[in-house]
């Protein structure tokens, strides 16, 4: 089997991907340039009115978070980038230890918890998900429900647990656990759960599917997956539910979507302008309505989808920076066979 690509290694794929796309033909000039990777379905709606509060010419083009961290470092200086906007901390995280971000001002950072920003102050969230066990209550009791991830190893779950291996937010999750618990221990407890038979879904859809229609009785998870269907649907038509898993627990992980200034810009006075909008109450709105996500600014009640508040939700205390170690977690799931 080839090995695993790094962050630094998907450069070249970067640079001719067409998955890197434009909404605006030609010669940036002295447009704010925005790399999203962050999917424009998601949030192009957010960047339109983003433009116009920012004014002036503002370009955005989309592409996997991991591709437009790796094309900004293979740039170099000379990259068009002035505002990085990432579905993961990872990448912004990469970005940091390269020296690729700019610091924010105190008055940006200091709209987000600090759990939620890089050490350095050279990121900060935009908005966050909780990973989560959805269940299906005819299977499961509340009783019965996993407190933790080593809970999620007893045999009395053989079988009937299931994840999406190539899924972001499961490698995220691995990748936490790595953090915490160090490369032994998270193959410790990685043998223990494909010991354990979990049932490989292609993404967490249909996981929530499996569950809702009592062909698996619990499934990992993004908890905006639910909500969403909840707000498709109407929640008398979900049976499956939710676990939040709390005490600082890895399967509780929050990883957040996040922005970050490119380290040079020309454009720095509007990108840090940018920044700002995407922490306000009408972009922080949106990502709570539109996307089910929690508002990363804690001023910003959850929306439509009541979600509880970010700060009510107690996962792992780990630095979400270094969630950017994902090539050492693809060569772990690999040995282990859960890749």
């Amino acid at each position: 089997m080839a090995p695993r690509r790094s962050i630094a290694a998907l450069l070249a794929i970067a640079l001719v991907s067409p998955a890197a796309c434009s909404d605006t033909a030609g010669e940036a000039g002295d447009a704010l340039i925005i790399y999203s990777g962050r999917n424009k379905e998601l949030v192009g709606g957010i960047l339109e009115q983003l433009k116009q509060s920012v004014g002036g010419n503002v370009e955005v083009r989309y592409g996997g978070s991991a591709e437009m961290a790796a094309q900004i470092l293979e740039e170099g200086g000379g990259t068009q980038a002035d505002v990085f906007f990432s579905q993961d901390a990872g990448a912004l995280g990469a970005l940091t230890e390269q020296g690729k971000l700019a610091a924010l001002p105190q008055d940006v950072l200091g709209l987000v918890p600090e759990k939620y920003r890089a050490d350095n102050g050279t990121w900060v969230a935009t908005s966050a998900r909780s990973r989560v066990v959805t269940y299906d209550p005819g299977q499961v009791a509340e009783a019965d429900l996993p407190a933790s991830a080593d809970a999620i190893l007893d045999p009395k779950w053989r079988g009937k647990v299931g994840y999406a291996p190539t899924n972001a937010s499961w490698q995220a999750f691995v990748t936490g656990l790595r953090v915490i618990r160090g490369e032994e221990g998270a193959k410790q407890w990685l043998a223990k759960f494909k010991a354990n038979e979990p049932k490989r879904f292609e993404n967490n859809i249909a996981i929530l599917d499996a569950v809702d229609k009592g062909q698996l009785a619990l499934g990992l998870i993004n908890h905006y997956y639910w909500y969403a269907r909840v707000a498709e649907v109407g929640a008398d038509k979900v049976k499956a539910k939710l676990h939040f898993v709390s005490g600082n627990d890895p399967l509780g992980l929050v990883n957040v979507a996040g922005v970050g200034v490119v380290n040079g810009s020309p454009q720095n006075e509007a990108a840090v302008k940018a920044v700002r909008f995407l922490l306000s109450d009408q972009a922080q709105r949106y990502f709570a309505d539109r996307t089910a996500e929690y508002p990363a600014n804690p001023a910003v009640a959850p929306g439509k989808h009541q979600l509880p508040p970010l700060g009510s939700l107690q996962g792992p205390d780990i630095d979400l920076s270094k969630l950017s170690s994902l090539q050492q977690t693809l060569s772990v799931l690999q040995e282990v066979g859960l890749s």
